[in-house]
């Protein structure tokens, strides 16, 4: 792989709390139009390398470079400004604007304008024209007049992606965007993200999956603040380490450690999820 094919790249990350080592010598390669899935079991610290990736934390040793300029220092606005937008498992939002609102504050702010952004119909063709395609484009436009709060959790879901697109990134983290989404909406959401920008790389961290393996065409599994294994989604399935991870067998594989028995997963677990994927990719 060129180095011209890589937009951000880790290398070496370390993240140590005192005493404990959350992220043990991690790299990872994000590739131009990828979409890359980050996963593992509950605690194998996938939210604290999305933080160093995104500037919340700072790494204890390591490196980032976003398409080839190092930006390990750099603040979480400045990685904004240079193209890496982040989505949060937590819904974060305004509550009393609206969608429209919410995305002319964006896209206004984005293009320099954010001192006119209560104004984007009337003040600015090129706001207003960005606004009216993100709506579209997220199934927003019959709810855009809508206070945030009254929305339903998976349009809510599809704003905060919105808001990510409007600042034109050309690195999106998606951290586990149907998250709490009720079974209902989901579908929406699904085919939302399927059909994101082909220009824009995307390193999604998700726990469904369904999604992660209709997504991603590249994986990475991270157990222990280590980077177990790395591949396209039929390796990932059929390997037999991450299976272990998934169903707690084997001593140092699992990060929930000698606790998890080796009883069949329930329904509905990420190990049941993982050990039917597996079955339908073996082969």
């Amino acid at each position: 792989m060129s180095a011209a094919e890589i937009v951000l790249s880790a290398k070496g990350l370390v993240k140590r709390f005192g005493g404990i080592t959350a992220t043990d010598n991690v790299t990872l390669d994000l590739r131009r139009g990828a979409r890359h899935a980050l996963i593992g079991p509950n605690g194998a610290g996938k939210t604290t390398l999305i933080n160093l990736l995104t500037g919340v934390l700072e790494p204890t040793e390591g490196s980032i470079t976003l398409e080839g300029r190092d930006i390990t220092s750099l603040a979480p606005h400045q990685r904004v400004k240079r193209g890496m937008v982040r989505t949060f498992q937590i819904n974060q939002l305004f509550d009393t604007l609206t969608p429209l609102q919410t995305l002319a504050l964006t896209v206004s702010r984005h293009f320099g304008y954010s001192q006119q952004w209560w104004r984007p119909l009337g003040g600015n063709k090129n706001v207003a024209e960005r606004c009216e395609k993100l709506l579209e484009q997220f199934h927003l436009t019959e709810v855009m007049d809508q206070p945030t709060h009254e929305l339903a959790y998976g349009k809510r879901r599809l704003l905060e992606i919105a808001i990510a697109l409007a600042c034109e990134p050309r690195v999106l983290l998606l951290d586990e965007p149907v998250a709490g989404v009720p079974a209902g909406e989901r579908e929406e959401l699904l085919q939302t993200v399927a059909a994101l920008p082909a220009d824009v790389s995307v390193l999604l961290i998700e726990h469904d999956m369904d999604l992660v393996f209709s997504f991603a065409n590249r994986m990475t599994v991270l157990v222990n603040g280590a980077v177990l294994t790395e591949g396209d989604p039929d390796t990932i399935a059929n390997d037999p380490q991450v299976k272990a991870v998934y169903l707690g067998h084997g001593d140092e594989m699992s990060a929930a450690g000698s606790s998890q028995s080796a009883t069949a997963p329930s329904e509905g677990s990420a190990a049941h999820e993982m050990a039917s994927v597996g079955a339908s990719h073996h082969g």
